[in-house]
């Protein structure tokens, strides 16, 4: 047993080593450009995916690591829209139609402050984010909406009170003790997003007359993580996780211990389907139904969250595994960007830095048995 535990070990710090490597790679000096999203695939630098970063970033203590993010704040901050809008690329302010870059902008923000102390820090940019906030709740509230393929899934439909973004704005809310707006965001998160016989929030509702009822593992685990979700509800979510997963991979629909970011996956034929899923997003690819290990590190961290030490372990040891295998064979560690889950295949782009950051953040996480930063 203490042999296999030390075995455990050695895999999961390696994989922290070359998730490092990754980072280092991706981030050039302060002041000498932006990070890229994910190396050679994709060397734009996208900010959901340098916001949803931060955190694993802030955990390396990498000096230059956590100076290239100041800069991002501040590039972001300097192409912000005037009404408040932070745009999707961090140097193109036409990139706009985004739901939640300006939520991860602030989330993002507050995280560095905390860490850096401080605390003035782009207050005018920060101001003016939540002055657009502000205006995108359709109730004139503190729950948000959003149009379809408007936050991090591209290609999948979430519509009206979306639980991922709503998450990322209460996160906010909490760090910046905002105790009326956070009682209320929980309250209007709850009575409009739960589902009648399940433990877990809804993907997206809105009104009386839709609500998608599919589980959403990036946004649930936010929740858990964040507090909406009570605790004896949250371990009702891994409950139904770890039963729904294994029945996944009864029937050969899932070969990994690890969850999926969509279950159950929507199949052709389905309300929900749309045409071009069947080239962008099929059942078990993408966004639905894709492994994506950014997505499975928040999970980690939520389990950590409830004390569930040792099944986090045993996820994050599944997920040091996983990030080995890359489309480009000379390199070691992929920390591919999602993979099928059918076959378990790297389906995206290497040396993704969310990839990378995250899961360096859930084993930070893991080693201390809290959670960093995203507790007030």
């Amino acid at each position: 047993m203490i042999a296999m535990e030390n075995t455990g070990r050695k895999i999961i710090s390696r994989a922290k080593t070359a998730a490092l490597e990754v980072l280092h790679n991706n981030f050039p000096p302060s002041g000498q450009g932006l990070p890229s999203t994910a190396a050679w695939g994709y060397p734009e630098p996208y900010t959901r995916d340098l916001m949803l970063s931060i955190p694993g970033i802030l955990a390396t203590e990498d000096e230059k690591l956590i100076k290239s993010i100041r800069f991002v704040l501040k590039t972001l901050a300097d192409n912000q829209t005037s009404h408040g809008l932070i745009p999707g690329l961090v140097d193109d302010p036409d990139d706009l139609e985004a739901s939640d870059t300006t939520p991860l902008f602030l989330l993002g923000l507050k995280l560095y402050r905390r860490f850096t102390g401080d605390g003035e820090f782009l207050e005018k940019a920060a101001r003016k984010a939540c002055t657009w906030l502000n205006y995108q709740s359709p109730l004139d509230d503190v729950i948000i909406g959003q149009l379809p393929t408007s936050d991090w899934r591209d290609e999948q439909w979430v519509f009206g009170y979306g639980l991922y973004v709503n998450s990322i704005v209460f996160l906010v809310s909490r760090l910046g003790r905002k105790q009326e707006k956070v009682t209320r965001l929980k309250e209007q998160m709850t009575n409009r997003l739960s589902i009648e016989g399940k433990p877990y929030f809804a993907i997206d509702a809105f009104k009386e007359v839709y609500k998608n009822e599919r589980f959403d593992l990036l946004g649930n685990s936010l929740a858990i993580i964040a507090g909406i979700l009570e605790k004896k509800r949250s371990q009702r979510v891994v409950e139904w996780i770890e039963k729904e997963c294994c029945q996944f991979r009864r029937s050969g629909q899932l070969s990994t211990p690890l969850p999926p970011v969509l279950l159950p996956y929507i199949e052709p034929g389905e309300t929900l389907w749309r045409t071009r899923y069947a080239d962008f997003n099929r059942p078990g690819d993408y966004h639905n139904g894709g492994i994506w290990p950014f997505a499975v590190g928040f999970y980690v961290v939520s389990l950590i969250k409830l004390g569930l030490l040792n099944k986090a372990r045993q996820q994050i040891l599944e997920l040091a595994r996983l990030v080995k295998k890359s489309r480009n064979p000379r390199l070691e560690y992929g920390f591919n960007e999602w993979y099928k889950a059918q076959t378990s295949e790297p389906s995206g782009q290497d040396w993704q830095t969310w990839s990378a950051a995250t899961f360096l953040y859930a084993a930070e996480c893991m080693e201390n048995g809290r959670v960093l930063f995203l507790d007030p």
